[in-house]
């Protein structure tokens, strides 16, 4: 099975997948969940001629492991806990960790929000775009931070996923499109050739770029 040759790559074969499905019809909102799925979402925008925005989620960390999530906080009050998992840490550490990514997400939003304005979704169709899901906990906070904005419908588009974790995430959006779906998954930076990590600033650059009237990304 074929694995991305980076988040560019992945986002021109994502809006492929998502023109053969969405059809014709108003153009929809994409919205990039920081910080990877921004560039995946910026490619998919400018291919599909949409609207950029972003939906900014935080994983919450594990105390002994801050890459197992625990959940996920979005905006507004959104937040989605793995039960099993929240309940092995102590009511005071749980709460002190959501509210410390509470805040980093408020920080980063800010910054952001103060080159892109948020776009109003209501009735609208709003495409999720991240780099992947694994586990799933980060676009299921931000499917439930979406629901708030009112969307005529909730899209959740990513190049690679595992698929129990999606057919668990087509019980909750209106539209799952993921291209590659491998069954033996491990992990999400194993299906890219390249996947380095995306900076606040690079964020930041792709809506500087989009509001001077650019391309976000240059698409080889």
């Amino acid at each position: 099975m074929d694995r991305f040759r980076d988040r560019i790559e992945a986002g021109a074969r994502l809006s492929e997948s998502l023109a053969a499905t969405l059809g014709n019809g108003a153009p929809p909102v994409v919205l990039g969940v920081p910080r990877g799925g921004v560039v995946v979402a910026a490619v998919v925008a400018d291919k599909l001629g949409c609207e950029l925005d972003v939906l900014a989620v935080e994983k919450v960390g594990a105390p002994w492991n801050r890459e197992l999530a625990l959940g996920a906080v979005g905006e507004g009050d959104a937040l989605w806990l793995d039960h099993d998992l929240a309940v092995r840490v102590d009511d005071m550490t749980l709460q002190a960790l959501i509210e410390r990514e509470r805040l980093e997400l408020a920080e980063k939003l800010a910054s952001i929000r103060r080159i892109q304005p948020r776009i109003e979704l209501t009735g609208r169709t709003a495409i999720i775009v991240d780099d992947g899901v694994a586990t799933g906990s980060t676009v299921r906070a931000a499917l439930m931070a979406l629901a708030a904005a009112k969307p005529a419908r909730r899209v959740l588009a990513v190049p690679v996923g595992p698929p129990e974790t999606l057919a668990a995430l087509e019980e909750i959006a209106d539209l799952v499109v993921c291209p590659l779906r491998p069954a033996y998954f491990q992990a999400v930076g194993l299906w890219y050739e390249s996947f380095e990590q995306v900076s606040q600033r690079q964020v930041e650059e792709v809506f500087e770029r989009r509001r001077r009237g650019e391309r976000a990304i240059d698409v080889p």
